[in-house]
């Protein structure tokens, strides 16, 4: 189903205020594994910290929280987030939601980001590799890259690969407002690395970040492998240990 075909239904579902405009409501419902109430729990009580203020008028920070806490409880469901269950889960106005949140695409990128922080900068003189292998999870403390030391289990990361997959739009929105940010103090360390010498003049560091991204997304997305097994540590390990050789001077 399109996009306009999707915000066509929600409008005619009585979901649109006058030109205010919504974003298309998730495609697919699955159960997938996420219908615990640790998970919502989890939402609930992180709900505040995907919250950002944008310029304008004060916000009611705990109405925020409540609308940002529903959604996540709707996607930990598996259900499809919709403005009608948003607000029946929140117990907050339509008009309310529509000030706060332009579209559920971008309500929804932050209720996908509750519980993740953005890592500080790494000192000067880091150990280059050291600070690889631990931004990544893999340190000599970490079982495996750990999706639950990110801030939220597996089953919530699962669920969301499942709804940036099924919404471009929704995907570009994540990338821009909240992954693409969290890369930046670990892809500084390298860019100082290769200014010291340490790492080839010639490397690429978005290249790097990536092949080692795309390595543990693998595991999760293609082999159907959990991230706290010792044998998809071990594998990532190795494949990060490869990288690394490649981007020493």
């Amino acid at each position: 189903m399109t996009t306009v075909e999707l915000e066509a239904r929600v409008a005619s579902a009585g979901d649109a205020v006058g030109a205010v405009p919504v974003a298309v409501a998730t495609a697919g419902s699955t159960s997938a594994g996420a219908k615990s109430a640790g998970s919502k729990s989890a939402g609930a009580s992180d709900a505040g910290a995907a919250v950002r203020r944008r310029p304008g008028r004060p916000r009611d920070e705990d109405m925020d929280g409540q609308i940002v806490a529903a959604t996540l409880e709707i996607i930990d469901a598996g259900e499809d987030v919709t403005v009608s269950r948003v607000v029946a889960r929140s117990a907050v106005s339509r008009a309310a939601l529509y000030r706060r949140w332009p579209s559920l695409t971008t309500l929804i990128a932050a209720a996908l980001d509750v519980g993740r922080t953005i890592p500080p900068e790494y000192p000067d003189r880091v150990d280059l590799r050291e600070a690889l292998f631990d931004g990544f999870g893999l340190g000599d403390t970490g079982v495996a890259l750990s999706v639950a030391a990110s801030g939220y289990a597996e089953e919530r990361f699962r669920q969301r690969i499942r709804l940036v997959m099924s919404d471009r739009a929704l995907q570009k929105a994540y990338w821009q407002s909240h992954v693409s940010r969290r890369r930046v103090p670990l892809l500084n360390a390298l860019r100082a690395g290769i200014s010291r010498g340490e790492l080839r003049a010639d490397l690429d560091v978005e290249a790097c970040f990536d092949a080692i991204a795309g390595t543990a997304y693998y595991q999760i997305v293609v082999r159907g492998d959990r991230m706290d097994d010792p044998a998809v540590a071990a594998r990532l390990r190795a494949a990060v240990e490869t990288i690394w050789r490649g981007m020493v001077a």
